[in-house]
């Protein structure tokens, strides 16, 4: 475990604050450290603060281990966070309580449908809306899903622009309690994020889609909006997400100041010569105050091949 030396004992009142919330099911890769140093240096350079959530909520996923290592790697590239780490793991009475406010509100529905069944129904991975209004005869509950209304919503994220989405036909009743009983991501990231206040998301465009549900949950409970803004995501030359899942390898955290340096370079923001390879204090200060999240390429994608990653 790293020294916490560097962290705040509390978190303070201010008008930005920003969150790295990554999943400990492996260690941190290229991917997972643009979107970290993307989100710590829009806080940074907007003199906000910058918390750490690590969303262990799917036990059957997690790595042993895995956690530890993403704070050990955080700690080399000198990417400190604010205040203590949220560990999703010790939520569960909150995600509880957001769930039954659901309910009372009738915002929710138990629902019985496999995701086989869906696909046959539906013809697609959008739910129909089967159990909106009740089980069939002989059915179990399997989900909680939430009921979505059947209109068009638009919101404005500070790279990709307007995104428009209509929930009942582009994502239809979303769940927010699995078959497995474990909770949702859509549902235990709103409540977090409102939990701890957050005003400013910074993450990839893979999560862009997962906006407007989410957005519908602050409704439902009466949170605010924060603003988004979805970050390129660094892809293989399959164009696949560098990921745990494709074997993405480990950041090296023995030499961190060349690959900070590959980071800022695809986030726009290209250290001069006299920083390459520089040490992580350094590229971070230099980072900080040159910082402009409107340099930040605005594309959904960048292709990161074996030389630049």
């Amino acid at each position: 475990m790293p020294s916490n030396q560097h962290f705040t004992t509390a978190v303070k009142s201010v008008p930005y604050r920003g969150r790295f919330a990554p999943s400990p099911t492996g260690p941190l890769h290229f991917g997972s450290l643009v979107t970290a140093l993307g989100s710590y240096l829009q806080a940074r350079s907007q003199q906000g603060e910058w918390l750490l959530r690590m969303e262990n909520i799917d036990p059957p996923r997690e790595q042993a281990g895995a956690a530890d290592a993403i704070l050990r790697a955080l700690d080399a590239y000198h990417l400190y966070w604010d205040g203590a780490v949220l560990y999703q793991s010790t939520r569960h009475e909150a995600y509880e309580a957001a769930l039954m406010q659901l309910a009372r509100n009738h915002d929710s529905f138990a629902c019985g449908c496999s995701r086989k069944t869906i696909a046959a129904r539906g013809g697609s991975h959008v739910y129909p809306g089967t159990c909106r209004d009740g089980l069939s005869p002989g059915e179990v509950p399997r989900t909680i899903r939430v009921r979505v209304p059947n209109r068009c919503e638009t919101f404005i994220d500070t790279l990709q622009g307007p995104v428009k989405s209509n929930l009942q036909t582009d994502t239809g009743d979303f769940v927010v309690r699995r078959a497995d009983g474990l909770y949702a991501y859509h549902l235990t990231v709103v409540v977090d994020d409102a939990a701890q206040g957050i005003t400013d998301i910074v993450r990839g465009t893979d999560l862009l889609g997962s906006t407007p549900p989410q957005r519908y949950l602050q409704q439902c409970f009466g949170y605010p909006h924060p603003q988004y803004s979805h970050l390129p995501l660094a892809v293989n030359q399959q164009g696949q997400k560098l990921s745990k899942q494709n074997c993405a390898t480990a950041i090296d955290i023995r030499h961190p100041g060349l690959t900070l340096c590959k980071a800022l370079r695809f986030l726009g923001h290209p250290a001069p010569a006299g920083l390459q390879g520089a040490d992580p204090a350094r590229l971070l200060a230099w980072a900080t105050a040159n910082w402009d999240i409107k340099n930040v390429p605005r594309t959904a994608v960048i292709c990161v091949n074996a030389e630049n990653k």
